[in-house]
């Protein structure tokens, strides 16, 4: 994205903005990797010798971990062993010049550190600092350490995932309690910018994964208002709302469709089903009582998808304009024909050469994100030192002596 002038890159919003944070695992690094796509500029302080743990998940990125990947493009990463005297004057004199602090330390391990939001306002009265943990301040569960899985199990997550009658507990395929913690943490900090913008303070941002989650069980838990039951377990189907779900075509494919509406079942049952006086059946006239009568549906449905293939199944659906979709695999969502023909893959760097990266999803024609490289083990540690004004033999010594 170019000025109108045509020779300059459009502004980012929080071009000018640094951010230090002491971060590992996801949700730090993911609430951080938003702040760089908007311009500001990180840096990742990671242990000299293994760093950010979330770098040995695993090697499936051409020997790089598939979840650093993911989260730590375009940040600068900087090493400081800060049990050391000198790490901890080197990171004081970066949040002399910081905007925010972000931390997903052990609970308590900021403070311990002399980083608590209180100690750091009297000396950097303009600082924002996000902390971040699995509980919160406060409350009996404090100090517990907290892991995305065991979020998911403790708000609830858990208790209404898998499938119908299943013993087995099935967690969610993705990180959601990391993923929900950061996404709080970067709308709370640009909140906090903002705030700042109006009283020429820095604030503090309080981040509990819990809560995080639990904001996102808002309707299970409705649902289960004043000790109703819960809503069913019901695999890849919708709990309470009836058709939505997964339904077998007769060449074996699977297709996804879903229905919210009484007009769109009445469409169904007349265009895809070619039945449409099972739309005024008394057992499926209304939702709770096609969700009550299911099985019985279900069977209606699927014989008569058996005749049809996925594409000729999906043609119907698609003029009868119920919404579907295939079930892809990560190949399919890697070729998928939308991503592409939207232009949302870029090129990234890191340590194994150039990697496919998606475009943030909230597009602003106004600006280019920063799609930057994914650095390796402190990559920018000589660098960022030589700005605080660090002379090569100083930097060289730091180094013998274990603290970078």
């Amino acid at each position: 994205m170019k000025t109108a002038a045509g020779n300059t890159p459009a502004p980012r919003p929080l071009d000018g903005i640094t951010v230090i944070s002491l971060e590992h695992a996801i949700a730090a690094p993911f609430c951080t990797r938003q702040l760089a796509d908007l311009g500001a500029r990180v840096v990742k302080i990671e242990r000299p010798g293994s760093g950010d743990f979330a770098r040995g998940y695993d090697e499936r990125v051409r020997g790089l971990a598939s979840h650093f990947v993911w989260t730590n493009r375009s940040k600068e990463s900087l090493t400081l062993d800060l049990k050391q005297d000198q790490a901890g004057d080197i990171l004081e004199s970066l949040l002399g010049q910081a905007d925010v602090l972000v931390q997903n330390l052990a609970p308590g391990a900021a403070a311990r550190m002399g980083l608590s939001f209180e100690a750091l306002h009297e000396r950097f009265p303009r600082l924002i600092v996000c902390d971040i943990s699995g509980y919160g301040e406060g409350g009996p569960y404090e100090k517990k350490k907290a892991y995305d899985l065991l979020i998911q199990s403790e708000g609830g997550f858990l208790s209404v995932t898998g499938g119908p009658g299943e013993e087995e507990l099935a967690k969610a395929g993705c990180s959601i309690a990391d993923i929900s913690a950061g996404m709080y943490a970067y709308s709370g900090i640009l909140s906090a910018l903002l705030l700042r913008e109006k009283t020429g303070e820095g604030s503090r941002i309080d981040v509990s994964m819990l809560e995080s989650l639990v904001e996102w069980m808002g309707y299970p838990m409705y649902y289960a208002f004043d000790g109703a039951p819960p809503p069913p377990r019901a695999g890849a189907a919708h709990s309470t709302i009836y058709p939505y779900g997964p339904f077998p075509a007769g060449d074996g494919g699977t297709v996804m469709l879903g229905l919210q509406n009484e007009r769109e079942w009445a469409a169904f049952c007349d265009k895809v089903l070619l039945t449409p006086e099972l739309a005024v059946d008394e057992r499926f006239s209304a939702n709770f009582k096609r969700s009550a009568n299911r099985e019985v549906l279900r069977q209606i449905i699927v014989d008569s998808f058996a005749r049809l293939s996925s594409e000729q199944l999906i043609a119907r659906l698609e003029e009868a304009q119920i919404a579907n979709a295939r079930v892809n695999d990560m190949q399919g969502v890697w070729n998928h024909p939308q991503l592409k023909a939207r232009d949302g893959w870029r090129e990234v760097e890191s340590p194994s050469g150039k990697l496919p990266a998606l475009l943030p999803p909230a597009r602003n024609a106004a600006f280019s994100p920063r799609m930057d490289a994914v650095p390796g083990l402190g990559e920018h540690t000589g660098a960022i030192l030589g700005e605080l004004g660090f002379s090569a033999e100083a930097i060289e010594g730091l180094r013998a002596g274990g603290v970078i």
